[in-house]
């Protein structure tokens, strides 16, 4: 197997700015695992977050190349077993390989990657758009400039409420809500109570991971749904969560791929919680991976292209919140 990686740097449309932090560009490593003739492409965004740089990415594969390219692939998730002991500590790197894999295998099978699954996709949920954190004039302005259906709001100010109610003025569309850790206990049922009546969803992770017993409390209180990000990054993270929230939301490149994810998604099923899969701002690449799990998921948050000015390839297409697969096998993403 020959594997090249691919550095990317690509600008947003509009700063992105979340509770915790804003930025203008997204470091994104795409890889690409080729064997007899045919390519497969995955790709890991650069998160501050968790200490992953796209050099710390690099290097974490490049140390295993020689593995990764004796390797002759029989299934993602037999690679995956090998390499995890490896990557157990860098489950980003892990990621991008594993969805190559998945690209590259389906292709083998000159099918697209549901396909492989026997998945039925003509009921797929709708993507978000995510509009980020700003002067409420602006949020308004991008809300505007961009109709859709279902609307991430990222929060975490000192006026939430009032960014909703403004919102709100604006459009009919469902609002799901991000707080990225922002609040306390009493802030999260207060807004709960309040965001009920003005069309919200649910709240996704309103406070932080290690607050359990405040989100105990949350669980059984909250007047919405609640939905976990942070307290739910890998597998063993799945059970910790019941009782807790009342669904997860799986990052591809937090947990390590593909792979992980399918098994996340069962387990979090057999506990009876809801189940979405969320952006880390990545490009076609990472996106037309996600889009294959659609039949799995109660909710999906995959607007990263929509996002940014730049993109990496060409794949999935996203049209008022309805995906559009490529007509190509594996993924369907192709590198420009």
């Amino acid at each position: 197997m020959q594997l090249t990686l691919h550095p990317f740097e690509l600008k947003f449309r509009h700063t992105f700015t979340i509770s915790r932090k804003s930025k203008d560009v997204q470091p994104l490593l795409v890889v690409e695992l080729k064997q007899d003739g045919i390519s497969g492409l995955g790709e890991t965004a650069d998160n501050s977050y968790y200490n992953m740089t796209v050099p710390r990415l690099m290097e974490a594969i490049n140390a295993h190349r020689e593995l990764i390219e004796g390797h002759t692939l029989t299934t993602p998730e037999a690679f995956w077993d090998l390499l995890y002991p490896l990557f157990k500590d860098n489950l980003f790197a892990l990621c991008a390989i594993d969805l190559a894999a998945h690209d590259l295998y389906a292709k083998k099978l000159n099918k697209k990657l549901y396909e492989v699954w026997g998945l039925d996709i003509s009921h797929n949920p709708m993507t978000d758009y995510t509009i980020g954190i700003d002067t409420v004039e602006n949020m308004v302005s991008k809300l505007k400039e961009f109709p859709w259906p279902i609307y991430k709001i990222k929060l975490g100010t000192q006026h939430d409420i009032a960014i909703i109610e403004e919102l709100r003025r604006h459009t009919d569309a469902i609002f799901r809500v991000d707080a990225n850790c922002a609040w306390g206990v009493e802030e999260t049922l207060r807004n709960a109570a309040a965001f009920k009546s003005l069309g919200v969803e649910f709240i996704e992770q309103p406070m932080p991971a290690a607050d359990v017993e405040g989100m105990r409390k949350v669980y059984e209180q909250s007047a919405l749904p609640i939905i976990a990000d942070e307290s739910c990054i890998t597998e063993a993270d799945v059970a910790n969560c019941k009782g807790l929230f009342h669904g997860i939301n799986i990052k591809l490149t937090k947990c390590g791929g593909i792979t992980p994810a399918r098994r996340m998604i069962d387990h979090a099923k057999r506990l009876g919680m809801q189940v979405m899969t969320g952006s880390m701002n990545e490009s076609t690449v990472g996106t037309s991976a996600v889009a294959h799990l659609l039949p799995y998921l109660d909710y999906v948050d995959m607007d990263g292209p929509l996002l940014l000015a730049e993109d990496t390839s060409d794949g999935v297409k996203i049209v008022d919140g309805r995906i559009i697969y490529a007509d190509r096998p594996g993924t369907g993403a192709l590198l420009r």
